[in-house]
């Protein structure tokens, strides 16, 4: 699976590109205008995998999203411009789950993420993304 062949690192920081996504990241300038600049994921959704699916040790990285955030319903913010810092995005369509979710996590993980995958976005006004920047803006 070429998804899992690309590592996932815990970055502190990462710097943002509008119009090109998140800098040393594999869909770095993959095409104009792309709808997955930078992925959202949401840490409730996370845990749930883990409650439900009894995967008390599942690491966020199982799910290929750039970055995790709380309390934020990443649905609502589908053709809405938001920011986190000085980063401004704007949500382009739900991250949909990918088949290989039941190889990385548990069988019918897939199922239970459909409508909870996660948020597409593109960035729009660029800078640096830190690991807990903030409030979420809309």
């Amino acid at each position: 699976m070429e998804a899992l062949s690309h590592g996932v690192v815990d970055e502190e920081g990462i710097e943002c590109v509008a119009g090109s996504g998140i800098q040393g990241d594999r869909y770095f300038d993959f095409k104009e205008d792309f709808k997955g600049q930078i992925t959202f994921f949401d840490a409730s959704v996370y845990e749930a995998v883990k409650e439900n699916f009894e995967l008390p040790d599942l690491g966020a990285e199982a799910f290929r999203r750039n970055v995790i955030v709380k309390g934020v319903d990443l649905n609502s913010l589908i053709g809405k411009k938001f920011r986190i810092g000085e980063v401004e995005f704007e949500g382009s369509e739900e991250a949909a789950p990918c088949h290989w979710m039941d190889d990385a996590c548990a069988d019918g993980v897939h199922e239970f993420l459909k409508g909870n995958g996660g948020l597409r976005a593109r960035i729009r006004v660029g800078g640096t993304l830190k690991k807990g920047a903030g409030e979420l803006e809309v």
